[in-house]
């Protein structure tokens, strides 16, 4: 499957590490709460800022591999949120088959609710409306990004032609190199 000029794998390998970044500060604060680390340390370790920082770092680096332009961009916003509510959905899932309460679970941050229904709320709620939130803060940084900070010409893989973005219509160039003396 093509998701501009990528497909679906070449997503997953650019974003691997974010999703190690953000499975290890669910780990993190999962491992601080049953150590009875202070509330606020417990609090600040959230993997909705994790996922966040993720989409921002996701979009810089689409933008400086020239990995794809706003399309990839609403992917791999999806994909780091979808990857975030897992986590806490396993988490919530965990805590079921257990029987016993974790940091995810707690009706605090369920809102009082049922495990089923915070678990609805996060495939409903926390993709609807994060994964769109998400997306339009990447692809505004990105807009941002072209804007400010053009990528450099690269030349093409046969190095006949130079390839440079232009970023106030949007268009790709290529022109042919000087010819050498």
């Amino acid at each position: 499957m093509k998701i501009g000029e990528h497909g679906l794998r070449d997503h997953l390998r650019l974003l691997a590490p974010l999703f190690g970044v953000i499975a290890a500060v669910w780990a993190l604060r999962w491992i601080a709460d049953i150590a009875s680390a202070p509330p606020a340390l417990v609090r600040g370790l959230s993997v909705s800022v994790a996922g966040a920082v993720a989409v921002l770092v996701a979009v810089i680096l689409v933008h400086f591999k020239r990995f794809g332009g706003y399309t990839s961009v609403v992917v791999s916003a999806f994909l780091l949120v979808l990857w975030e509510e897992l986590l806490i959905v396993l988490a919530i899932v965990l805590s079921m088959v257990s029987g016993k309460e974790n940091i995810y679970s707690i009706p605090e941050f369920g809102f009082g609710a049922t495990h089923l229904h915070h678990i609805l709320g996060h495939f409903t709620y926390g993709l609807g409306f994060e994964g769109i939130t998400a997306a339009a803060m990447g692809c505004g940084l990105l807009w941002v990004l072209r804007r400010l900070v053009p990528p450099a010409p690269v030349s093409s893989k046969s190095g006949r032609h130079i390839i440079q973005h232009d970023s106030s219509s949007g268009i790709t160039i290529r022109t042919d190199p000087p010819k050498k003396p």
